[in-house]
């Protein structure tokens, strides 16, 4: 198979044939049809992943149809039209019977914890736990866009955050995530504020449903900015971008006993922010880390989606090929790019 390989983090990347996966007795192979660029793969390439192990071939967002399964796998037949969870379950422990599986201990995660979906090919383990069967209605290049940045921002909002009409909702950062939380905000019926430091990126979010938008590189004060337009401060507040003072902005900028979800990756020296510990008590705040989506809450997401509530393939930015995803993974730290770029030509 065709694949984007690199054997050194910080190494720019190669398009690679290497041998073609074998299914598990409990795994299928994907034919990838298409595959989403995030930025959790540029922080995987640059080594800032414990759970990589080198060689590597990347990416985690993800649709395609079945073209091989292992002899235990019951709920899926070849050709199924299927994405996954970036996250995926065991099915087997605790956190899994719970239907917890975004937080299994044995998790599995394609690009990350085992060879991803930049390639033509890529096995997927556990699939009668993990394995989301597609509607015929969505495209493989917007399923691929729910893989990671959409269906996290849906639990981060929809469950953690648990977002009611008419409350404010304050999103910093208008990336991927961001943009995808502040739709799925807006259609569960919320006010929602836009934080960002580029204009162009603000404008996208106007368009995803921001009902107010802040831009952070000239606004004097980013947590009194949004206390003002929110008369008091937001009900819920979500950090997409995964940044010290994102994230502290975020905590801030709640009105008593407000709702902070903790949803972009904190890692780096971004790892250990110093939280306003004295603002959460005195004011009762709540807070949430959100990681990843169960492939059981799938369902509502793709209801809301077939049925027009929720349109994800308006954040796709363009599509590319596998070659041209390589200069697009490596300089994803300081992209311009308002939109989701997806891999659709191998």
């Amino acid at each position: 198979m065709k694949a984007m390989y690199y054997e050194a983090f910080g190494q720019t990347p190669e398009i690679r044939i290497l041998p073609d996966p074998e299914p598990t007795d409990d795994g299928v192979v994907i034919k990838v049809e298409a595959t989403g660029l995030c930025r959790s793969d540029w922080h995987g390439w640059m080594g800032h992943d414990p759970d990589i192990t080198l060689p590597h071939v990347p990416g985690h967002e993800l649709a395609g149809r079945i073209v091989a399964k292992g002899k235990n796998v019951m709920r899926y037949r070849l050709g199924d039209r299927v994405t996954v969870p970036f996250v995926s379950g065991c099915g087997r422990c605790s956190e899994c019977h719970s239907g917890n599986h975004q937080v299994c201990p044995d998790q599995f995660q394609p690009g990350f914890t085992h060879w991803g979906s930049f390639a033509e090919y890529v096995a997927i383990a556990y699939a009668d736990t993990n394995l989301v069967r597609l509607p015929d209605e969505i495209d493989y290049a917007t399923a691929a866009s729910l893989g990671c940045r959409f269906a996290t921002a849906f639990r981060a909002v929809a469950d953690q955050a648990r977002v009611k009409g008419g409350e404010w909702v304050a999103v910093h950062g208008s990336g991927g995530v961001g943009l995808s939380a502040i739709m799925i905000a807006s259609a569960l019926g919320a006010n929602v504020v836009a934080i960002d430091i580029a204009d162009d990126k603000l404008e996208r979010a106007r368009e995803a449903g921001a009902t107010v938008t802040i831009n952070g590189a000239t606004a004097a004060d980013v947590v009194e900015a949004v206390r003002e337009v929110t008369g008091g401060g937001a009900h819920v507040s979500l950090d997409a971008l995964g940044h010290t003072a994102t994230c502290c902005n975020s905590i801030r900028n709640l009105r008593r006993r407000g709702r902070h979800v903790q949803v972009g990756l904190m890692l780096g020296h971004h790892a250990a922010p110093a939280i306003p510990m004295g603002q959460v008590i005195a004011h009762e705040l709540e807070i949430y880390g959100s990681h990843g989506m169960q492939a059981w809450r799938y369902e509502d997401m793709l209801a809301m989606i077939t049925g027009g509530r929720l349109s994800p393939s308006r954040l796709i930015g363009r599509e590319v090929s596998l070659e041209e995803a390589v200069p697009l993974l490596t300089t994803l730290d300081r992209s311009t790019d308002t939109g989701i770029s997806v891999i659709t030509k191998f």
